[in-house]
């Protein structure tokens, strides 16, 4: 039996949810440009520094939309010298993370040109996908935040969690074409990131310039990994379809796994037998918790590796939100996905795995 506390967590959260929905059905739909957060929900700003192990930046990719991403980078690619520096104190000299631009304003954030001559370290690149049932959540809420972080730095890999826009101002397909967009955008990081000198030479019309440094520098796109929350869940399963169905288009980018925490539904694509190792997870509480058992048990029968993870006394988004993220069932939730994904994004691939 739940607890008394998971009980009232439950109704509450409900209430709150058909309050929300309530408010959703006045506003009307404008897909031209749309919004990626609701502002009665906190959102931690980005900080560029290696705050607690983690340094973020938010970047907007398409023009054309509110489409936005917020990219989260462990410390491990720093050298030792470099994590072990302390910041320069007031009139003292600067910080090796920081550099002067061309008008003499001081970044103080981490760029991997104070990097030069030392060889950059590569990440796997995990995009991620919140949760919020396509009409709420964000990629830089407070609980979103410290559950990348908390990936970040377990997995030790480069997370790029995708603001994509919400319903109903954005409707359906709008999230969906965001995700696309995505990969398609970390596909062709990949290939400007091959380019001799292209951080500093490769500017768009608007003079700006299209490389993101960070993934140029530390981003391996050959070991990219989809991981969705909830609706999110939705949204890397569909992106997981189009890149096998891309195939070798999306070079060097290759998704080799995706994780689905508490999915939806499954989509239609190309045969199951085609799509890559794929971890769910699934709560005790979870009124859609059997569909995604469902899922599990279909591509298990295809032959993909798809173990499932079945978490007691939990509820949807157990592993994700603010109230709930330090309980021990969120924490052996992200300690058993870095177990299983490390033996996808592992360069030796010997890592112990379900």
């Amino acid at each position: 039996m739940p607890s008394l506390s998971l009980k009232l967590y439950s109704l509450f959260f409900k209430y709150h949810l058909r309050h929300q929905l309530q408010s959703l059905k006045q506003i009307q739909p404008d897909p031209s440009f749309g919004i990626t957060s609701r502002p009665e929900e906190p959102a931690v700003p980005a900080n560029p520094t290696f705050q607690d192990g983690v340094a973020t930046k938010d970047i907007h990719v398409d023009p054309l939309s509110s489409l936005s991403l917020r990219i989260f980078l462990p410390d491990t690619v720093l050298p030792v010298s470099l994590k072990t520096a302390k910041p320069p104190k007031r009139g003292q000299a600067q910080s090796p993370l920081s550099s002067d631009d061309s008008d003499g304003a001081v970044y103080r954030g981490y760029s991997p040109d104070q990097l030069m001559g030392k060889r950059h370290r590569k990440l796997p690149i995990f995009l991620q996908f919140h949760g919020g049932g396509f009409v709420s959540g964000s990629n830089d809420t407070s609980s979103n935040d410290a559950f990348c972080r908390r990936m970040a730095k377990l997995c030790d890999v480069i997370v790029v969690a995708v603001g994509y826009r919400l319903a109903p101002e954005s409707p359906y397909p709008a999230a969906f074409e965001d995700g696309v967009l995505v990969l398609k955008w970390v596909a062709k990081q990949a290939n400007l990131a091959t380019l001799r000198n292209a951080r500093s030479r490769i500017f768009d019309s608007f003079g700006s310039s299209m490389v993101e440094p960070w993934l140029a520098a530390h981003g391996d796109p050959s070991r990219c990994v989809l991981l969705g929350v909830s609706c999110g869940a939705n949204l890397a399963d569909y992106i997981a379809r189009k890149a096998v169905e891309a195939a070798n288009l999306l070079d060097p980018l290759k998704v080799v796994a995706q994780v689905l925490m508490q999915p939806l539904l499954p989509g239609t694509g190309p045969p199951l037998k085609s799509m890559p190792p794929t971890l769910t997870v699934v709560a005790d509480h979870d009124w859609m918790r059997d569909r995604g058992i469902a899922y599990s048990e279909e591509l298990r029968k295809a032959n993909v590796d798809a173990p499932l993870l079945d978490y007691k006394d939990t509820v949807h988004e157990f592993a994700t939100l603010d109230v709930l993220l330090h309980t021990p069932q969120a924490k052996a939730c992200a300690d058993d996905i870095t177990i299983w994904v490390k033996k996808y994004i592992s360069i030796r691939g010997h890592e112990f795995s379900y």
